[in-house]
């Protein structure tokens, strides 16, 4: 099989896939409306070109990522020359989410292939039209053996996870999360998991409120809110939430309109369960904003909601839809309190001027990824890792970690035999005062 041991196969099938991709572009774009009203601008910034920069930035750097890494050979073994081989780990498993199904499928392919693997995706069923443009894609680049797309729902699901695999990687909630890594402990199935979490954003007084309730409303509602890595819920330094809320409700009306569900830029949520599971959220709390919904549409309307106790309903799991919880806090003892109610989240905001205040804040705090003075931004940089921490994940990846997710790094020492010291053979004798020197000695 050439795309184990081939770089250029693997480069060639990345090239003919960046050409179809390309292709194949606008029926993305569309299969992404009619799964959930994803809006164009958005599926074009987050689906297919981000999706196709990965692509390319894989293309241009699989050789140099491929090759053998020297290292520093120990002295111990002298004389030898010590290097680290990457190899793919073999058949792997991808199970990608629907509220990014396109992008959160192709980029651990293309990261798969770069690595030499062979590949099942599997894709949601709840955004069936990408699902299908998605099976063409790959059909149309890959031969069935090298990578092959299983479309299906959760009965499809527990057949791949009982079979065996040489890696899987999995984008979903916490529960489902949990369901694969048992079934991968199964065949001591190394895993990446890519969960969530009630991310948390902080809001300091010392902040630029304008622009911090832009970059909010923005992370958050971007998808309806559906996205892993959204803000969950405010904390608000108590004497400028008042401020806070006011400018958060101006930017959006700026964004969406004074009618968000007549909006082209406002998604759905992506099936009548969750938004079943949305509107319950909004029962018996109080709505400083929005709150309407119509079931017909699965539209739910950006919401702001004023101080839920921490033990209601949406303040139990990550809420992943328009929803934004708004709680106020006097000192940051009440900041570690309510953050530290949660498990680990995925994400962490934190706007203030005060760097040196918000960089405590950020290393105090364990959590995937984050931001100062923005949201969800640090997703977009390939040089840096992406992935949670505890519940909220297993595994990062993005750029050249991407291709180390999907290899497994193989340590080689090439001994020489010019030369052979005789310390490590018996007898012993009294080499061990040897050994204990030159152990010091190093």
């Amino acid at each position: 099989m050439e795309f184990k041991t081939n770089i250029s196969y693997r480069k060639d099938k990345l090239k003919q896939l960046l050409k179809f991709i390309i292709k194949y572009e606008n029926e993305i774009v569309t299969a992404l409306f009619n799964d959930f009203k994803k809006p164009e601008f958005e599926a074009v910034a987050t689906e297919t070109s981000y999706v196709i920069s990965d692509l390319k930035h894989t293309i241009k750097n699989i050789n140099k990522w491929a090759k053998p890494k020297w290292v520093l050979p120990s002295l111990l073994n002298f004389p030898s020359s010590d290097y680290i081989l990457s190899e793919p780990y073999g058949k792997v498993l991808i199970i990608s989410p629907w509220n990014y199904p396109y992008q959160l499928a192709l980029c651990p392919l293309i990261a798969a292939v770069a690595a030499g693997n062979q590949v099942v995706i599997k894709p949601s069923e709840l955004t069936p039209n990408t699902s299908e443009i998605i099976s063409k894609i790959v059909s149309e680049v890959f031969d069935k053996e090298h990578v092959t797309v299983i479309e299906g729902g959760i009965e499809v699901s527990e057949k791949l996870l009982a079979q065996r695999w040489d890696y899987i990687f999995f984008t979903g909630s916490v529960a489902v999360g949990k369901i694969v890594a048992k079934a991968a402990s199964q065949f001591l199935t190394p895993v990446t998991l890519e969960l969530g979490g009630k991310n948390p954003c902080i809001v300091d007084e010392n902040c630029n409120l304008k622009l911090t309730a832009k970059r909010i409303v923005w992370g958050k509602f971007i998808n309806a809110g559906q996205t892993c890595i959204a803000p969950d819920y405010i904390l608000v330094k108590t004497k400028i939430k008042s401020k806070l809320i006011d400018a958060l409700k101006e930017e959006i009306v700026l964004a969406y309109g004074e009618n968000p569900e007549k909006s082209l830029d406002f998604a759905r949520i992506i099936n009548n369960k969750n938004w079943k599971r949305q509107a319950s959220f909004l029962e018996n709390e109080t709505i400083l904003y929005g709150g309407k919904i119509i079931e017909a549409e699965n539209y739910i309307a950006p919401t702001l909601l004023n101080e839920p106790k921490l033990e209601s309903l949406v303040m139990q799991d990550e809420i992943f839809g328009p929803i934004l919880p708004i709680l106020s806090y006097e000192n940051e003892f009440e900041i570690d309190t309510i953050i530290s109610n949660y498990e680990k989240p995925l994400a962490l905001y934190v706007f203030s001027n005060n760097i040196k205040w918000a960089k405590q804040i950020m290393n105090k705090h364990s959590f995937g990824g984050g931001c100062i003075n923005d949201t969800v931004i640090h997703f977009s940089n390939n040089r840096l890792p992406f992935g949670g921490v505890g519940h909220s994940g297993i595994g990062a990846y993005h750029g050249k970690m991407s291709f180390e997710t999907f290899s497994h790094k193989k340590g080689i020492v090439k001994k020489g035999t010019w030369l052979d010291l005789p310390l490590r053979y018996a007898p012993y004798k009294e080499k061990i005062k040897s050994l204990k020197k030159i152990l010091n000695w190093l």
